[in-house]
């Protein structure tokens, strides 16, 4: 079974940063399509950012240039390094496997607020 536990969250102004770390057991990281997820108030869960097993990655146009998504496949952790923090990236953010996922973990909370 797989288990996904996010962490890093916490309560910054704009224009500051975060780091988010995912921890994965269960299965290994280096062989998994593997995004982060988010989910602002009022809306639905949403994919943000993609790193797929080649290490290739992608992101939607809101987060582009902003966050960058990495991982370290011997601690089997995905990270997501988020700069220039903006009040609408305000959610809870998840990691997850992107085709076929997981169940999901608890989230972290992230609230960019002045």
């Amino acid at each position: 079974q797989v288990h996904l536990v996010e962490s890093g969250g916490g309560w910054v102004q704009p224009g500051e940063s975060l780091r988010l770390s995912c921890e994965v057991a269960g299965t290994n990281l280096s062989t998994n399509a593997m995004g982060w997820y988010r989910q602002r108030p009022g809306n639905q869960r949403e994919l943000i950012t993609q790193l797929w097993s080649s290490g290739t990655t992608t992101y939607v146009d809101s987060v582009k240039g902003r966050f960058t998504t990495s991982r370290d496949i011997a601690k089997n952790r995905l990270f997501l390094q988020m700069n220039s923090l903006k009040p609408d990236d305000t959610a809870v953010y998840y990691c997850n496997r992107i085709v076929g996922n997981f169940a999901w973990g608890q989230g972290t909370q992230v609230t960019v607020s002045a």
